[in-house]
């Protein structure tokens, strides 16, 4: 099909700030870009620019990745006077064109797995990096959604029991030019061009339609498709940066600008522009895009990255302000999963815990302190008491659950989970920044030597200590988020930032499976014990003030070695390191008593960060004699399970366990029980 403009066609009508038309005879296929005319006056904020061909913020594809050059600038980039000055090289030639398309897909039967919150187990993933490597997938259909939606990969993420696959973002995206002039690309894709198209290099041919048909494969085995966006800002950058789409249409009202010099922009992203949700129409194509992704396309939810950017107004971040609104009122998406990553680098951009209810968080306190508790920092158990509980010191307000929490102690930013046990310090050398980009503080431990290690006792600790989070990870309450690989200990080689690395590095190495298939079942392990044991998937917070209906116990308790009750003072020991939680099932107030009938049982849980093994007196529970061992992080998948019958074991060194009720007694409720009262310290922790 030729690129060569044919027509021209004005839009002359404009009703409520939107110029529109009729195109006669417009088909399928038929491709088409924006002339925009007006003012061309940077210090007003204006930056119109007739010469370059603009994008439809609404285009449902593009016929072509963008490809950065000096022509897409509204200004002479040799001109003394930058920004200000006027270019007047038309970009139509290196300009992506947007696609007339057909809607038309054939969804059958297709149905939301509309899996609960409490029973989400999250899996971030790259489309591209995911499958570029597996062997099982024809050569053609690595890397794109064809791969990640045919029958080997879904095969895959079924086995490993995860719930839900959180993608990267998959909007159009633009690979920034600094990076092109090294060599590099955006691999992530956090720089969106369009908010309705999906990226093309994706895509193994089918357009629309194989995205759909992803989905909808994903669907049928019950995995849910979460997408990772981006709204807080574009690619256009700030005033230096190109003229694609926003910017050419309408810069004033598409961005936020300085008050006292409308030429520059407001940076609360870091990305150099920062796009206006105040304005109704900048708002409404927000709003659209969300529902066009649930409508069109069938996905079951948005990860919202800089998501303190959405809510911020004149005055500063506002949980009630107009975007949070907008989504919680509105008939789709208010039914659908809407996860936050809640700060920006703006004023008071740190808004952990603030998000109104309807929404998950990520929760980056978690992440710190499960690196650190397994790092063998001092004081840490307090903090580890409160994030395995939810977080309920952030959280358990305003009618919101523990699955408010999005717990992880890795993902796409930072460490995978094999470099935060092999590496203290970052190694981002290969992205050109001479290493000084990433995360400085990863709370990492590389277990005696940086990096690469074929001494058998320090990849033994390395192996635990991945066990050891991820067991963490899984028995806490709160919605547990896998990074894409961690199952099978893919490594960055200590690039905590790479962004920027379209290649080994970030690709999922699937050979590793043959290596790792020990930890690989064992995490399968983690996720079906989870998935069986209702009480580590809470759905309101409890307290240890509160008792079962049906055990008489506290429904939670903080144990110490000694087989009583934390105490202040064994909160505040610097060097301890050792604590059990007890959490006991109840019935009351919720409909888990049909759709759950074991939540009347005990589950008793040890974590044990100390180097030294401890003597642990198992809890005294009315009617119950011997317990069941279900985990201990330092065995083999086929040893987990085993019977006790002492009333004290041996916790060993560095590990989690977590033990049942074996003698199939119900813990009945007895009146006559005297349980200690929960500490002022330990109701606080809780």
């Amino acid at each position: 099909m030729s690129r060569r403009e044919r027509h021209r066609y004005d839009l002359p009508e404009c009703t409520d700030q939107v110029w529109h038309g009729y195109v006669p005879d417009c088909r399928p296929g038929d491709l088409y870009g924006y002339r925009v005319h007006g003012p061309y006056e940077p210090d007003r904020g204006h930056r119109f620019n007739p010469h370059k061909l603009l994008l439809d913020p609404y285009a449902r594809l593009l016929d072509s990745p963008l490809k950065l050059t000096d022509a897409h600038l509204g200004y002479r980039a040799a001109s003394g006077r930058m920004d200000l000055s006027f270019d007047r090289r038309d970009s139509a030639r290196a300009m992506p064109r947007c696609v007339v398309v057909d809607p038309a897909f054939t969804w059958g039967d297709d149905r939301a797995p509309a899996t609960h919150w409490a029973d989400t187990v999250n899996y971030e993933l790259h489309v591209r990096g995911f499958s570029r490597l597996h062997e099982a997938l024809p050569e053609t259909l690595r890397g794109t959604y064809a791969g990640l939606g045919h029958p080997s990969s879904i095969d895959y993420l079924k086995a490993l029991g995860i719930t839900s696959v959180e993608l990267m973002p998959v909007h159009s995206f633009a690979d920034d030019r600094f990076l092109i002039d090294k060599g590099l690309v955006n691999y992530w894709g956090y720089s969106t061009l369009n908010f309705f198209s999906p990226e093309g290099r994706y895509m193994a041919g089918g357009g629309l339609s194989e995205f759909k048909t992803m989905v909808r494969r994903l669907h049928d085995a019950g995995i849910e498709v979460i997408l990772d966006v981006v709204y807080n800002h574009t690619c256009e950058g700030d005033h230096r940066g190109p003229t694609l789409s926003f910017r050419g249409l309408d810069n004033a009202s598409y961005y936020r600008l300085l008050p006292s010099d409308q030429r520059y922009y407001i940076n609360d992203t870091g990305c150099g522009n920062t796009l206006n949700l105040s304005h109704p129409r900048v708002l409404q194509m927000v709003m659209d895009s969300l529902r066009y992704w649930v409508t069109d396309m069938h996905v079951d939810g948005f990860r919202f990255d800089l998501a303190s950017t959405l809510a911020r107004e004149e005055q500063g971040f506002n949980p009630s302000g107009s975007f949070l609104n907008s989504v919680r009122q509105d008939p789709v998406l208010s039914k659908v999963k809407l996860f936050a990553e809640p700060w920006d680098i703006g004023p008071g951009g740190y808004q952990l815990g603030h998000f109104p209810a309807g929404w998950s968080e990520w929760n980056d306190k978690y992440r710190d302190t499960v690196r650190r508790y397994w790092r063998g920092d001092d004081g840490m158990l307090p903090d580890l008491a409160r994030r395995v509980h939810g977080s309920s010191d952030m959280f358990d307000r305003n009618g919101r659950s523990p699955w408010a929490s999005l717990n992880f102690v890795s993902s796409h930013d930072g460490f995978t989970l094999a470099d935060l046990v092999s590496y203290e310090q970052r190694h981002n050398e290969a992205n050109g920044e001479d290493n000084v980009d990433g995360h400085h503080a990863n709370f990492s431990d590389n277990n005696g030597v940086e990096g690469p290690s074929d001494d058998p006792a320090i990849s033994r600790r390395r192996d635990l200590q991945r066990r050891n989070m991820l067991a963490t990870l899984m028995l806490s309450q709160g919605v547990p988020m896998l990074l894409a690989g961690d199952e099978m200990g893919r490594s960055q080689m200590g690039n905590n930032n790479a962004y920027c690395q379209d290649n080994e590095i970030n690709w999922v190495d699937w050979s590793l499976l043959d290596t790792e298939a020990d930890f690989f079942a064992f995490v399968c392990g983690l996720i079906r014990l989870r998935r069986n044991e209702p009480l580590l998937r809470r759905r309101r917070f409890v307290h240890g003030s509160e008792r079962s209906s049906v055990t008489g116990l506290p429904e939670i308790q903080w144990i110490n070695p000694l087989g009583n009750e934390m105490s202040e003072h064994h909160w505040r020991e610097a060097f301890a390191r050792c604590v059990g939680l007890l959490l006991a099932g109840d019935n009351r107030n919720h409909h888990l008593a049909q759709i759950e009938p074991e939540t009347d049982r005990c589950l008793f849980i040890v974590f044990n960060a100390s180097r030294d093994p401890v003597e642990f007196r198992l809890p005294e529970i009315p009617g119950v004699t011997k317990w069941r061992r279900l985990l201990d992080t330092t065995l083999e998948a086929t040893a987990q399970v085993a019977n006790l019958d002492d009333s004290t074991i041996q916790i060993p060194a560095s590990s989690v366990s977590a033990y049942v009720p074996f003698d199939g007694s119900i813990c009945a409720p007895d009146g006559n029980k005297s349980t200690p009262a929960k500490s002022d310290t330990a109701r606080e922790t809780n």
